[in-house]
């Protein structure tokens, strides 16, 4: 996956979004658009199993980083603040990047994305568009992302 990001991300800012299509059919990039589809780039809800008990979920917050054919290809983000415990979610295998505030949250209370675990949703099962993210912060996240979801 590390080098499948690597491939997608712009060296540049300036790269355009349609050449950065891998062979294998996924596709980065940030591209949104206020059509009430989720689209790259964009934080929209929908429900996300838990990790150690995938019959069970919660509704949450996802940034759509890509697709994966007819899918999205998403990170999720939580209110909670991890920074007072980064080294214990570090050793666990979770790793939280900040965000910042936007308007999928009502209470606008900053956010933090998981950058290790890399959802991937069917259309379907989004709730709804939340806000698009800044496209630097987009930028930084995948970034981030790179180390942990290869």
């Amino acid at each position: 996956m590390r080098r499948l990001l690597a491939r997608l991300l712009p060296s540049r800012r300036s790269t355009p979004a349609a050449a950065r299509r891998p062979a294998g059919g996924d596709q980065l990039g940030y591209d949104p658009r206020p059509d009430g589809n989720p689209d790259p780039g964009e934080v929209v809800w929908a429900w996300v199993a838990y990790e150690d008990d995938p019959r069970q979920g919660k509704d949450r917050p996802v940034l759509v980083i890509g697709r994966r054919g007819d899918r999205l290809l998403g990170l999720m983000l939580t209110s909670k603040d991890h920074d007072r415990d980064a080294a214990d979610e570090a050793r666990y295998g979770r790793h939280w990047m900040d965000v910042g505030s936007g308007g999928w949250d009502r209470q606008r209370r900053p956010s933090e994305v998981r950058l290790d675990r890399l959802l991937v949703l069917e259309p379907a099962v989004v709730r709804r568009e939340g806000a698009a993210l800044d496209r630097a912060v987009f930028d930084s996240v995948i970034n981030a992302a790179l180390p942990f979801l290869g």
